[in-house]
């Protein structure tokens, strides 16, 4: 009893399983493991920051390979000026990754024979509140392109342009010394139609040598427009698999969604057997491909929604106020009416009650299921949401009334039942699953009558 007194001062949270036998069941519990970006070989990842049109966005570069072959061109809405761009310390997209990532909890079963324990674990609790130079220039000119900016930030020389048509666009890229696909026009084209600005970078070797870094840093980029979007066709040119895309929308007011393409919940909230325990990134690359394929391949999914202020149970603490700023938050202490200055975002008044919601977008796309960029809205929505699975240990020690024989005789349903959810959400053959499960020692019937004691 003191051990068990001592393992729930422990705990982090309280939360609802499904029953045994009808009730919802209540019970302590704590995370043990995530499931993060490194399950993922190609995984690109974004912030997004953004109140009232205002805009800060974070890309981490998965570049592979010699970093003078880097070239990256993204489309964006408006000119972008020095002021306008930095680089982000690439750490914060790790803080992030791990606060936001689907996890792993564990909980364990209260003495059924204890009353008042099993009264408080049988005791439902309350839904998550939902809180409301002349001759380069003639040369560009005859092409269409025009050079709005040039400067360097780090170890990024980057160039601002407009083109009036994608194949000029494309031949002066590639007379510039980018490295980029063949093909690249016919993706071009859209962006110039709707008169967007490319951002262009490439690595100064010079300064990424002296700076001695090993990998290349994010860059992140302020600007205020209507446009909600992120564009990913460019991404597709020359690739051949699907490529997934994690994005983490940071806001002050709620949950955002995609506006052209469905947002879909992770199936979460699941009892899955013990073992999952050893073999949880296989088991969450399972479940993401299975869900993936049951929405035809062409939906977003939440794996996380929740106020930044807290977690439930956390698998990191959530960031502090100087770890937001590097994120991209500008809100915590920039007045919301005020204006956009020329140089990006400034203001040192604080907002009495600041916030920041966080909406964590896994998105798996390819060429013909993804046609069009990312469109997001925003919404009020602050209903709390995690993709998170569950490990049930049973009671260990001796039962003798008569509610200790009654769950004894209930767990061998609810262990088929966490079989059949475990194959219903990874296809994994259920055959192999039970096999697994009894290695385990969760349903063998050695296990049954050391641990229960009444198989005879």
């Amino acid at each position: 009893m003191k051990l068990f007194r001592a393992l729930i001062s422990l705990l982090l949270s309280l939360i609802i399983v499904l029953g045994f036998v009808s009730p919802a069941w209540a019970f302590c519990g704590f995370y043990v493991a995530k499931a993060d970006t490194k399950l993922y070989n190609k995984a690109s990842q974004v912030i997004i920051a953004r109140d009232s049109g205002r805009t800060v966005l974070t890309m981490a570069n998965d570049f592979q390979g010699d970093v003078k072959d880097f070239a990256v061109v993204v489309p964006v809405p408006v000119v972008i000026q020095e002021k306008q761009v930095k680089v982000a310390n690439p750490k914060i997209m790790e803080r992030l990754d791990a606060f936001s990532a689907p996890r792993l909890v564990e909980y364990f079963d209260p003495d059924p024979c204890n009353q008042v324990e099993y009264n408080e674990a049988l005791r439902p609790l309350p839904a998550p509140m939902s809180r409301s130079a002349g001759e380069s220039r003639r040369r560009d000119s005859s092409l269409g392109v025009t050079v709005e900016a040039r400067f360097n930030v780090g170890e990024y020389d980057i160039l601002i342009l407009s083109a009036k048509e994608s194949d000029g666009l494309e031949t002066w890229l590639i007379r510039n010394g980018y490295k980029i696909p063949r093909g690249a026009k016919q993706l071009l084209k859209p962006y110039i139609r709707q008169k967007m600005k490319f951002f262009v970078a490439k690595v100064n070797l010079d300064k990424f040598e002296q700076a001695g870094y090993e990998f290349l840093r994010p860059l992140q980029i302020s600007y205020q427009s209507p446009k909600f979007m992120l564009p990913i066709r460019l991404g597709m040119i020359n690739s051949t698999t699907e490529q997934d895309l994690i994005a983490y929308i940071l806001s002050p007011k709620g949950q955002a969604e995609l506006s052209n393409y469905r947002t879909v919940k992770i199936p979460s909230d699941a009892n899955i057997p013990l073992f999952v325990k050893k073999e949880f990134g296989d088991f969450y690359k399972s479940l993401f491909q299975s869900a993936y394929t049951k929405e035809d391949k062409k939906v977003a999914f939440l794996e996380y929604a929740w106020d930044m202020g807290s977690c439930d149970p956390c698998s990191a603490e959530p960031l502090n106020p100087e770890e937001l700023k590097q994120a991209g938050v500008f809100w915590l202490d920039t007045p919301q009416d005020q204006p956009l200055p020329p140089g990006g975002f400034s203001g040192r008044r604080p907002i009495p009650n600041s916030n920041v919601y966080i909406t964590r977008l896994h998105v798996r796309y390819t060429r013909n299921k993804f046609p069009e960029d990312l469109m997001f809205q925003e919404t009020s929505n602050r209903e709390n949401f995690q993709g998170r699975y569950i490990m049930q240990h049973p009671f260990t020690g001796e039962v003798n009334c008569q509610a200790g024989k009654e769950y004894k005789k209930s767990l061998r349903k609810r262990f088929e039942e966490e079989a059949q959810t475990l194959a219903k959400l990874t296809n994994w053959n259920i055959q192999d699953i039970r096999e697994k499960m009894k290695l385990s020692g969760q349903v063998s019937r050695s296990w049954w009558e050391k641990l229960l004691g009444f198989l005879r």
